[in-house]
């Protein structure tokens, strides 16, 4: 007695509230198998559900009340917590498109994409409820990234890339907060806490699709009264809700105009169609009518197409394609030739298509139990849920001293908390300081500002990041990115390599008479946006000799090692030597006789790696190094080993250079 006692005190208590009807459960897990020990069905006297949302919160409080205290007399134990679920009718998707220009130059990461995501569902949950009647706040209960885009194209994964613009396609589904809300009045209202909540086409996948089917692309239909309510897996999770206003109601509508008669005895009619071969039944008028099933189904059939083909196109929209199959449940799945319908629209084989009843599921045992047929897989699902799982499917947690509730339909990261408290994304990622435009000879420049520094992301006090998972009662602190610092420019930093080239190995601003706005500027001023800085330019060898303030006529002056002449164009990057004219002279011999062939005026002739090169004299004794200074020849970047050939012998940098000599320079 007392080992009975005890097994009654660890039941649990699972309630389903419909639109016409309330079950509870108390069932617990026996050798992995779901027991079912008690149950009790109680219908509402009036209309206070609509569509699976609580109206009138008084009517379905007195109908729970009485549901529990069945419950309580049937188990002999006093119950304080129970399980629930929220109508999944009561969703709404939103699929949008959000896009956003980037940084070109700067790398697409994840937190990047977590942004924009973040802001897309915030946009859609605005959408949403804009377009809702009434002032209904809600939340996101799941998402799916439809497609990502860059530059205009698909593509399956930007993290990596760069581009300029980036566009992410969605599919989020909200649930009002009134719906939760209301519910844990209901509850209170009675006196029991819910200790644990779920949405109902999770539940119902919970029993009605194997885990091991889970993974594959499965559409599961529960079809009440008003509305079909449509959940599809992929890969283990939901990835999205829909909802068709079509449902049982319209084939009974279709059955009372066929025959004169009233919702309710058409409605039975409905149910009986998939019991009996035969029907008999009354009109309004009071006459009576003994009809084949079939063809009454022939007579309803165009209703039965219209149900069967929205709940088809509806999953095409969602799924984007046809699933590998569909679970039909609920009472309105029971409409012969309905799975038919489905399967044809969809293109799918008959078998594809199949209703779950609970007779099917194998690990729920429910003996005595008021569940029969497709309308006990809710129920079955809350219970089942409530005893796998310890932790709600709703979470609280705080982000930034706000306290909200998250929906766990997958492993919840960071990023799905930012959602709810409206946090904009935007303060996620670090804005470029302010750029300078300015103008330098009417030619537009643009100097960039610096990055600034990302948001600062912690959970429970350590450091985290918007992938970061969180869990039930965790506090999260978000602290916005910083701008970078603006462009900051002086004068000299804004022409600084505009035009130039070397003098004598030294490399030289090419440019002078520098203004700003027409002024001359300070030494040290600092550029405004919109400056105009115009400057003059060395455009020959004679503006060089005016800048350098020298006089052609005492100077021989080289460009890339040719001899120049006064109005000779000098263009960037120039190699210029300026060299005193020298007296003509001779070199001598051993007898200190003139060697006519070692003599030369202002310059010598050298093959140099085999092309033939005019080189200055600039100075008496002429050494190999020399060289240098009149060839495209980096020594400061070793490639290799430095190979130095004079008249085809190895040389040294001190060696005699003369006319007609034979240089070789190269790495091996």
């Amino acid at each position: 007695m007392s080992n009975n006692l005890e097994d009654e005190k660890s039941l649990i208590f699972a309630l389903d509230i419909g639109t016409r009807s309330v079950v509870g459960l108390l069932g617990t897990m026996k050798e992995d198998k779901i027991l079912i020990k008690h149950s009790t069905m109680e219908f509402h006297k009036e209309r206070v559900m609509y569509d699976g949302q609580i109206h009138d919160i008084e009517g379905v409080s007195k109908i729970v009340q009485k549901v529990k205290d069945s419950l309580e007399d049937a188990s002999g134990t006093k119950l304080e917590e129970v399980a629930v679920a929220a109508a999944g009718r009561s969703l709404k998707t939103h699929q949008l498109t959000i896009e956003k220009k980037i940084d070109p130059i700067k790398t697409i990461d994840k937190h990047l994409i977590n942004s924009i995501e973040i802001e897309g569902l915030q946009n859609a949950q605005q959408i949403i409820e804009e377009q809702s009647e009434d002032t209904t706040e809600y939340f996101c209960v799941g998402h799916t990234v439809v497609n990502y885009y860059l530059n205009g194209s698909i593509i399956t994964n930007p993290e990596g890339h760069r581009g300029e613009t980036i566009s992410i396609e969605i599919i989020a589904t909200f649930l009002p907060q009134i719906v939760i809300e209301s519910l844990h009045t209901v509850m209170r209202k009675v006196g029991l806490e819910i200790n644990y909540m779920t949405l109902e086409p999770i539940a119902a996948i919970e029993v009605a699709v194997p885990k091991n089917v889970r993974l594959l692309n499965v559409a599961l239909v529960d079809i009440g009264a008003g509305t079909s309510d449509i959940a599809i897996t992929k890969e283990g999770s939901i990835v999205a809700y829909a909802m068709t206003s079509t449902a049982g109601d319209e084939i009974t509508e279709t059955i009372s105009k066929n025959y004169l008669m009233d919702f309710d005895s058409a409605e039975a009619l409905k149910c009986n169609l998939c019991k009996l071969e035969n029907q008999n039944f009354t009109d309004i008028l009071g006459m009576n009518y003994e009809l084949r099933t079939e063809e009454i189904l022939e007579s309803i059939h165009p209703s039965i197409e219209s149900v069967g083909k929205d709940i088809a196109n509806s999953i095409l929209e969602q799924n984007g394609k046809a699933p590998s199959a569909v679970f039909l449940i609920g009472g309105g799945s029971q409409i012969p030739g309905l799975t038919n319908v489905i399967s044809n629209n969809l293109n799918l084989p008959n078998e594809r298509v199949a209703v779950r009843g609970i007779e099917t599921v194998q690990n729920v045992i429910h003996d005595n139990t008021v569940l029969t047929g497709p309308e006990g897989i809710t129920p079955a699902g809350i219970l089942t849920k409530a005893i796998n799982n310890k932790l709600t499917d709703f979470l609280s947690i705080t982000v930034n001293e706000q306290k909200v509730r998250l929906f766990q339909s997958k492993k919840l990261k960071v990023s799905d908390a930012l959602v709810l408290i409206g946090f904009n994304p935007r303060d996620l990622i670090p804005k470029k300081g302010k750029a300078l435009k300015i103008f330098i000879n009417g030619k537009q420049k643009t100097i960039f500002g610096e990055y600034g520094q990302p948001a600062i992301v912690k959970v429970n006090g350590h450091s985290a990041s918007l992938d970061t998972a969180i869990k039930n009662n965790d506090d999260i602190k978000i602290q916005p990115a910083e701008p970078g610092k603006s462009a900051r420019c002086f004068v000299e930093e804004a022409v600084k390599n505009e035009f130039g080239f070397s003098v004598n190995g030294q490399f030289t601003d090419g440019i002078f008479n520098i203004k700003i706005n027409g002024d001359e500027p300070t030494k040290e001023q600092i550029l405004n946006d919109g400056d105009k800085i115009d400057y003059k330019q060395v455009i020959t060898i004679e503006d060089l000799c005016n800048l350098k303030s020298i006089s052609f006529n005492q100077y021989d002056i080289y460009k890339n090692g040719k001899l120049s002449e006064i109005n000779e164009t000098i263009n960037n990057n120039d190699k210029i030597i300026i060299t005193e004219k020298q007296e003509v002279f001779t070199r001598k011999d051993e007898n200190n006789k003139v060697d006519y062939s070692k003599g030369y005026k202002e310059y010598i002739n050298v093959t140099y790696n085999n092309q033939p090169l005019k080189i200055p004299l600039i100075k008496d004794n002429m050494l190999f190094v020399d060289i240098f200074n009149f060839v495209d020849f980096d020594r400061t970047k070793a490639q290799g080993r430095l190979v130095l050939k004079h008249n085809g012998k190895n040389a040294s940098y001190t060696e005699a250079l003369y006319d007609g000599d034979d240089i070789e320079v190269y790495w091996e």
